[in-house]
């Protein structure tokens, strides 16, 4: 079944093409949509860096979760959405081989104030120099706030990798975020 599209400014989950499941859980997923997208929102655009392609990466994300959503939705849909999430990310970069991330920040991914832009701005820019496996590690650790047994299993790797990482990111976030520092005064 494939939802009639409305008009424009009406609220976007309703423009998905929607698979039927068992049990009408149409207005469910629909709604556990609406509750997480602004948090993984923010975890698809640092892991890509790039609007475009965190819109993307969310989207395919979420269409893996309703293809599960049977099995999903009794566990944590947003921790598995994330793991698709880290895990689509992978696969794209794998096959690209190189990233191209926009400089630009995008609306809305910042607390409002000028100093809270460039605060977040700075941070964007540092996180861009990490590698992407540090990079995953760190945001998912740090900004989406998991743990480091939850980002161990989501990224299927031990957790003294998840600590090694995060150590190595943090440090080279702060030494790039101190130099930015250094280098305005």
């Amino acid at each position: 079944m494939q939802a009639q599209p409305k008009p424009a400014g009406e609220d976007a989950v309703e423009h998905l093409a929607v698979l039927p499941v068992p049990g009408g859980a149409e207005a469910e997923f629909a709604d556990f949509v609406r509750a997480s997208s602004a948090e993984l929102g923010r975890v698809a655009w640092f892991l890509c860096g790039d609007r475009t392609r965190a819109e993307d990466l969310l989207q395919h994300a979420y269409l893996r979760t309703w293809s599960h959503w049977g099995r999903v939705r009794t566990g944590d849909p947003v921790a598995y959405t994330r793991r698709v999430l880290a895990n689509a990310r992978i696969d794209a970069w794998r096959l690209a081989r190189r990233e191209v991330l926009s400089p630009a920040v995008p609306e809305g991914a910042v607390p409002s104030g000028a100093a809270a832009t460039d605060e977040r701005d700075a941070l964007v820019r540092a996180l861009r120099l990490l590698p992407p496996r540090q990079r995953r590690i760190v945001v998912l650790r740090h900004l989406a706030g998991l743990t480091e047994v939850e980002v161990a299993d989501e990224l299927r790797v031990s957790v003294g990798t998840v600590k090694a990482a995060a150590s190595r990111g943090l440090a080279r976030l702060r030494t790039e975020l101190s130099d930015d520092e250094g280098g305005a005064r």
